[in-house]
């Protein structure tokens, strides 16, 4: 059942962010989205709905070690549609850490000779990788818009298409107790975590911060020798010291376009 936990990340999100902007609403300094926001609001609404089913549907068709190699494609992606078709400028002190850092999430995504194989399944996550490339893009275009308006409409909406969906293929309805905790999760961990992604894209733009972004595996595979007692792999640390290297890269980038500002 895959439906029902998008669905309740979604509404988690918009209605946690929600309750929030009812209580910041005098502090909230920015403006409200516009008539001319509508295309990119649509496109990021529309896109974060068909990236997750486009994923489920490759998950279902490949190994999941395959599908983690590849979802690392969401950084390339990000980068490559802000250069080409958004026109923001990257330099190639970025681009040298956008490198470093996607190999670094391939080799803590390696799982061994299976995980390089190709198939159909592959080419839907590649699908759902540059649906959230351009999603990434539409969101940087209306981010130093209302950030609780944007994350509201963007989790209520990709919720009600997951509810939708769910419907659709018949999901039986989850208990009460699971749908509290998925809300509750949805809030957290999405709403949350867009509503700080769409800070960090206003500032830095949309492949920069993708590149920082790229830490919450990391992080989980952290979390989860914490709370989980899952041991670290020889891949981990390899892999960290090329994120570090290239989490190196895209802070001098940082300072140096600070700097020039």
């Amino acid at each position: 059942m895959q439906g029902w936990p998008s669905a309740g990340r979604g509404f988690g999100a918009g209605i946690g962010i929600g309750i929030l902007y009812l209580f910041n609403r005098k502090h909230e300094d920015s403006k409200n989205l516009t008539k001319s926001d509508l295309p990119y609001t649509i496109g990021m609404i529309v896109l974060d709905i068909a990236a997750p089913i486009l994923l489920m549907v490759g998950l279902s068709n490949t190994v999941s070690a395959n599908a983690s190699l590849l979802n690392n494609f969401e950084i390339v992606a990000t980068s490559l549609i802000a250069l080409i078709i958004f026109k923001e400028a990257i330099s190639k002190r970025l681009w040298l850490a956008i490198f470093l850092i996607t190999i670094s999430s391939a080799i803590l995504s390696f799982e061994g000779r299976e995980a390089i194989e190709f198939s159909w399944g592959s080419a839907f996550i590649l699908l759902a990788a540059i649906c959230w490339g351009f999603e990434n893009n539409c969101t940087r275009k209306i981010s130093s818009k209302n950030t609780f308006e944007i994350v509201i409409l963007k989790g209520i909406f990709s919720g009600l298409g997951s509810f939708i969906i769910a419907l659709a293929v018949g999901e039986p309805l989850p208990m009460l107790k699971y749908v509290v905790l998925a809300l509750l999760l949805g809030f957290v961990s999405y709403g949350l975590s867009i509503f700080l992604y769409i800070k960090a894209q206003n500032k830095l733009g949309a492949a920069k911060t993708s590149a920082y972004y790229a830490v919450a595996p990391f992080v989980g595979s952290f979390l989860s020798l914490i709370f989980l007692n899952e041991p670290l792999t020889a891949n981990y640390f390899i892999a960290l010291v090329v994120m570090i290297i290239g989490t190196v890269f895209v802070v001098l980038d940082t300072f140096r376009s600070d700097s020039t500002q």
